[in-house]
């Protein structure tokens, strides 16, 4: 019987409860809705939908389910029981069994089957058995519980091993091994399997090997492949050696089987004798606890505040940089190692560090790519820099929580940065703000990591108020047990995300921060509430000194600083910045419009010392040369002879408009493009004509006003709207019977993946099936033939009554069906 059809029933007798339940668990399953429970069932069963529950599962629940699988047939129909399974898993109990086996059967993984033929019938009565859902194998990948493949299936898919494995059980044979002789490569196949098919076997192959043999066959024991040197080298149990090594002993008794020139795989029947018949040994349902240093919450609070003052005025400083000089883009894309280091140098701080933070100026929507130019600019009116210390925070939090890239990748060679997409040659490095920062799940890994975070903290928060040290380990090996499947994305951004939350003030000398605790579990008000608390407030004031310095004795307010930073340079880092003012900043401030007594002013506003007077004479004698050349800008020019037009233009309402300025008698400037000044002109009655060709500048745009930039983030929904699940349960309470199982019979997703399993279940058993073939006529012929593979919208197959192979187009085949059941 079909396994989606069988999920299909399964998921019809349910009550509405269970089916809530299980929507909440895989929220995919309705999105968008489904019209039957057919479908429904198709959904589940797809390998994109069985993935994404895996990555859900717990290790234990892992464990049972691949097991379940490696004790199932799904194309046979052999089902197990938990009785079965609790007899390969050890360190379990059967309620442990049966209470995942039901969680499984919840979620849609595994549903109720018949017994395997000969079971007793009182066990038949008493037990539940269980198949999982049909695309478990091509999602599990081929080591579930990292065991190898059998014989029968290496002999199968390694045509050099199947060429071998004859002679190989034939020299076992002379040679005195308890091994049948055999003449056909699948014969042999099954003589291995028999003859390492118990612990007991195992032990008599080894008794005489070298003695490295039992250190190297642990290194299998949890995962079936492995890296050997000239794995296809050929060797003979007639003609060893005295000091044979290990790696030769076991390939010439096939206990090893090469894979390709570097790679070898430890057969199914081996490793699990060396497991000692068990399938799992290491099953708990508690997380590995691991060994955790201390700190004091004084420490942790103090390290996290010091972390998020020191981001704010970095920001504060890179904003400004950048305004002043907008960063020029590659052509691949990203900022080059030119401009990164003026940058770093301008804020003072190494260019790993420079990167990082223009990622997440870059990902707040701080800065942006201006098109026109091609460079990195800060939008106008950025209502960033106007904000409290505390909600300048959450800012950055809310933007770094959701955004899909990674500010640590910046800087990482490209051909290993894990999981980053190829943008470049081989040995170069991700460039900031370049497409290889991009990761599509760094939101989910990002907010579990956090999440693992807070989880292990309250394990080990100690009555004193102190607070587990988390390093990468720690978290990692946690990360391993609550969603193994996941286990390589938390591996490759682990370091990076505690990097970055301890740039935040989430982490503080290793420990969880309370604002860390507040946004993992999704309280920003309190996060704030705790940040306005601590924060110190930022201060309105500098201290003036007489060698035309300026000392800021902490944290200056957003405006201050602006100001600070176009009449003065900084130097040194952190909070007590030094700014020193110089002729060349005092002309760059004067540019910005200041005067000398405006200068002044404000420096005495803000200054707790009286103003010194070296600086004072430094504003008043560079204000006194300043302004004796003038240099203004100019788009067009308009020249007549007739100065009477010319001064009735100037004189006119469409002066100010035009940017019009007279520099001679004869001659006025305008700040207008030519052809839009000469369309003004002609607006007015007059006949301009144009000379040349307009210049390349940039159009003008219309402003318009500025929306708000702010990020909000919101945790993935991880359970559909109560209404939506309300909704889609009246659609399959009230759908009719299950329809047709093929692409051709009308019924959307559920027929195309009934159809496909047909034909993939007939492709792995080499199993004749009839079809319905629909011709271009729309004629339809009855055909019998072997399917041999299936893939994109095509079909394969083999004419036994023609002896040919044709090409099908899926969607010509109307109907499936198995010339021949299978016993089971």
């Amino acid at each position: 019987m079909s396994l989606i059809r069988a999920l299909g029933k399964d998921l019809e007798a349910r009550s509405d409860d269970s089916l809530r339940a299980l929507f909440a668990a895989r929220p995919d399953l309705i999105s968008p809705p489904v019209p039957d429970f057919a479908a429904l069932a198709a959904r589940a069963s797809s390998r994109v939908s069985v993935q994404r529950a895996l990555e859900r599962l717990n290790r234990p629940q892992m464990q049972v389910l691949e097991t379940l699988h490696l004790c199932t047939n799904t194309d046979t129909g052999h089902s197990a029981s938990a009785e079965g399974l609790h007899q390969l898993i050890r360190g379990a109990s059967l309620d442990v069994i049966e209470q995942i086996m039901g969680t499984l059967q919840e979620l849609a993984l595994a549903h109720p089957a018949v017994p395997p033929h000969g079971t007793p019938v009182q066990a038949a009565n008493q037990q539940h058995f269980y198949l999982p859902v049909g695309s478990l194998k091509d999602v599990v990948g081929i080591y579930p519980a990292g065991l190898g493949r059998s014989y029968t299936e290496l002999v199968r898919l390694q045509p050099a091993f199947a060429q071998r494995v004859v002679q190989l059980v034939s020299e076992l044979h002379r040679s005195g091994f308890a091994i049948h002789d055999a003449t056909t490569p699948m014969e042999a196949a099954l003589a291995l399997q028999h003859w390492t098919s118990s612990p007991e076997a195992l032990q008599d192959i080894l008794a005489g090997a070298p003695e490295r043999t039992t250190a190297l066959l642990a290194r299998f024991r949890n995962w079936a492949m492995g890296a050997v040197p000239q794995a296809q080298r050929k060797a003979s149990v007639l003609t060893e050696a005295a000091d044979v090594g290990p790696v030769d002993w076991l390939l010439a008794r096939g206990l090893l089987v090469p894979l390709d020139a570097a790679h070898v795989e430890l057969p199914h029947s081996v490793g699990l004798a060396l497991r000692g018949g068990a399938i799992i040994n290491d099953f708990t349902l508690s997380p590995p606890v691991p060994e955790l240093g201390r700190t004091t919450a004084a420490l942790r609070r103090n390290a996290a505040l010091s972390a998020i003052s020191e981001t704010l005025r970095l920001v504060s400083e890179l904003l400004h940089a950048i305004r002043e000089n907008p960063l020029a883009t590659l052509r691949s894309g990203g900022v080059g190692v030119r401009e990164m280091r003026r940058l770093s140098d301008q804020l003072r701080i190494d260019q790993g560090a420079a990167g990082r933070l223009l990622e997440l100026c870059g990902l707040a929507g701080l800065i942006r790519l201006d098109v026109d130019s091609s460079s990195w600019v800060q939008p106008p009116e950025l209502e960033w820099l106007v904000l409290p210390r505390q909600e300048q925070w959450l800012w950055l939090v809310n933007a770094w929580l959701a955004s899909e890239r990674v500010p640590s990748m910046v800087g990482q060679p490209v051909s290993t940065a894990p999981g980053a997409p190829s943008r470049g040659p081989s040995g170069t490095s991700i460039a900031a703000l370049s497409a290889g920062a991009q990761r599509p799940d760094a939101p989910v890994v990002r907010k579990r990591i956090l999440e693992i975070l807070h989880e292990l903290t309250l394990e080990a928060a100690g009555p004193d108020g102190t607070a587990p040290v988390l390093d990468a380990g720690a978290v990692l090996q946690r990360a391993e047990w609550s969603q193994p499947r996941m286990a390589r994305r938390f591996t490759s951004l682990i370091r990076g995300v505690l990097a970055e939350a301890e740039m935040l003030g989430l982490v503080g000398t290793g420990a969880l921060s309370q604002l860390g605790s507040a946004v993992a579990e999704d309280h920003p008000d309190a996060a704030l509430a705790i940040l306005g608390e601590h924060l110190p407030a930022a201060l309105n004031h500098v201290l003036l000194q007489a060698d035309l310095t300026a000392v800021a004795p902490g944290y200056l307010a957003p405006a201050l600083t602006e100001k600070l930073l176009v009449m003065a340079d900084t130097e040194g880092q952190g909070p007590a910045t030094i700014y020193r003012f110089s002729a060349a900043s005092i002309k760059r401030a004067l540019d910005e419009g200041y005067d000398a007594a405006g200068l002044l002013a404000f420096l005495r506003e803000h200054s707790a010392t009286a103003v010194p007077q070296p600086l004072e004479y430094l504003v008043e004698d560079t204000a006194s040369r300043h302004g004796r050349l003038r240099v203004g800008q100019a788009a067009s020019f308009i020249q007549s002879d007739d100065e009477a037009v010319l001064r009735e233009l100037l004189a006119g309402p469409k002066a100010a408009q035009l940017g019009l300025a007279g520099l001679s008698p004869t001659v006025l400037t305008s700040s207008a493009p030519p052809r839009e000044l000469a369309a003004a002109l002609r607006s007015l009655g007059l006949s301009p004509t144009v000379d040349g060709a307009e210049p390349s500048a940039h159009p003008r745009r219309p402003s318009a006003p500025q929306e708000s930039l702010r990020p909000v983030y919101s945790a993935p929904r991880l359970a559909p709207a109560a209404e939506e699940v309300d909704a889609q349960l009246d659609v399959l309470r009230q759908a009719g019977p299950a329809v047709g199982h093929l692409p051709g019979a009308g019924a959307g997703e559920a027929a195309t993946q009934l159809g496909l399993e047909a034909l993939q279940r007939a492709i792995r058993l080499k199993q004749r099936i009839n079809m319905n073939v629909v011709d271009n006529l729309g004629n339809a012929s009855l055909e019998v033939v072997v399917p041999l593979s299936v893939s994109g919208g095509r079909v394969r197959v083999f004419d036994p009554a023609k002896d040919t192979e044709r090409v099908l187009s899926v969607h010509r085949i109307i109907d499936i069906e198995a010339a021949e059941e299978l016993r089971q």
